[in-house]
């Protein structure tokens, strides 16, 4: 009896947590319009969440490509098919690594930054000065944020998946002797802009509202301790990539599951 009681209490927990999420995501979406009226607010979160990001995004774009490049070659050379090595490279990128990869090092560089950063406006009861005057931080604070996360997300994933499709041509041609026409001209042929690029855009967007959200919320919500912070920019990490991993396995049995 006690089992049960404990195991309906937690379940309880469990569905109003999602609940109390799920009316935060909506006061968000209904905050947007009013960061559009103060766009600027937006573009100084752009900045910060997006162009501070390139740095990581670009290197580790490039380190992938490198690293795909020889993998797919080895494998694909054994069967007399390395002339499709530059098609394999650029639908791998964007259709998956390209949107997962940036969404993860989001979460941990960008997610982490703006939970910490609204945890220590709690934990200092700015929020609270806010509600005082009668400004709404929702509006003010987090849905520039939110929509700048929505924006910087599948700009940072295209470059991603740019700087690494460069790599692999450095390793592919100009290291091991691909021949360059083969690289470039199957791809093209191949590569569908809608199906393939579009919908690694749209994934990247979706996975950039998951990780904004997320990143949002758990700061928001945060006990106004140095601990709370602390453990929120943890939860931030851990949930966003699991929300990332899951969404995007519904995503591509969506989008390409019909050929």
């Amino acid at each position: 009896m006690i089992v049960a009681t404990s195991v309906g209490a937690r379940t309880l927990g469990v569905f109003r947590a999602f609940g109390h999420a799920a009316f935060f995501f909506v006061d968000l979406v209904r905050a947007i319009p009013s960061s559009l009226r103060r766009f600027g607010l937006v573009v100084a979160q752009i900045h910060a969440i997006g162009n501070l990001s390139l740095v990581i995004i670009l290197s580790s774009g490039l380190a992938v490509g490198f690293v795909l490049a020889l993998q797919m070659y080895y494998a694909l050379v054994a069967y007399g098919a390395a002339e499709s090595l530059g098609l394999i490279v650029n639908l791998a990128l964007v259709r998956e690594l390209g949107p997962v990869v940036t969404a993860l090092l989001f979460a941990g560089r960008a997610g982490t930054s703006l939970t910490a950063e609204i945890g220590l406006m709690k934990a200092g009861e700015q929020l609270a000065a806010m509600e005082m005057m009668a400004i709404d931080p929702k509006s003010r604070v987090l849905a520039p944020r939110f929509l700048a996360g929505m924006i910087s997300m599948p700009i940072l994933a295209v470059l991603f998946s740019a700087i690494g499709i460069l790599g692999a041509y450095v390793v592919a041609v100009l290291l091991i002797g691909v021949d360059a026409g083969n690289f470039w001209s199957i791809m093209q042929s191949k590569v569908d802009v809608w199906r393939d690029v579009g919908n690694g855009v749209v994934k990247s967007a979706v996975f950039g509202v998951i990780c904004t959200f997320v990143a949002l919320y758990q700061g928001y919500e945060t006990d106004a301790t140095p601990e709370g912070v602390a453990y929120a920019t943890t939860r931030t990490v851990v949930m966003a990539s699991l929300g990332v991993l899951g969404s995007d396995f519904v995503l591509t049995a969506l989008m390409f599951s019909t050929p």
